[in-house]
């Protein structure tokens, strides 16, 4: 008799969905508010480049987190990390573990999973 975890996929997806926002939406605080202190890149002009990536992710990460809007959110953000990948990290070097592109990938494919796979258990899209 085999053990079907297939019950919980959808609390394994929301607890993927809400821990990957969290940190997301940490990447753009600290690019609007340099929340934490200290953590770079810290503050960064609105009208820049990442100072648009900031609030990106901290909108999109926001709808990802609490699952409203999820699948476009996070297609969005994935988009985002793709673009980030290619546009800082690739022209320093191919490989990703020397390029510091490691998180910039991981993001960009867990989004477009959740994308394609829809939120999870615990989201405002479920429930409506």
């Amino acid at each position: 008799m085999a053990v079907s975890f297939d019950r919980y996929s959808p609390y394994a997806l929301a607890a993927l969905r809400i821990v990957a926002a969290a940190l997301f939406v940490s990447h753009g605080l600290v690019k609007l508010f340099g929340f934490p202190d200290g953590a770079a890149p810290g503050v960064q002009p609105l009208a820049s480049m990442l100072g648009a990536a900031a609030v990106i992710e901290v909108g999109g990460g926001l709808l990802v987190l609490i699952g409203l809007m999820t699948r476009p959110a996070a297609f969005l953000l994935s988009g985002q990390m793709a673009f980030a990948y290619f546009i800082a990290h690739a022209p320093a070097g191919f490989h990703p573990l020397l390029n510091g592109g490691e998180a910039a990938i991981l993001f960009c494919f867990i989004f477009l999973y959740i994308a394609a796979a829809g939120p999870g258990a615990f989201s405002v899209d479920r429930r409506r």
